[in-house]
């Protein structure tokens, strides 16, 4: 499967998480909406790494220009 279809899957899976934990009224509703947030955050951060990883470096010595 393609990561960048995984991330962005996960990504959309973050903002349903969210909305979801507007509108709940319970703590209770609201932890596990929190629990599933950090878990696909989580997730999305092993992503993101391993993407970074996979970047080359181009360590010519000279500064970045940003």
């Amino acid at each position: 499967m393609d990561p960048e279809n995984i991330m962005t899957g996960i990504t959309k899976e973050i903002e349903s998480a969210l909305k979801a934990m507007a509108k709940a009224k319970s703590p209770e509703e609201k932890l596990t909406h929190s629990k599933t947030v950090k878990n696909l955050c989580e997730s999305l951060g092993v992503f993101l790494s391993f993407a970074g990883d996979m970047i080359p470096y181009d360590d010519d010595g000279e500064p970045l220009p940003f």
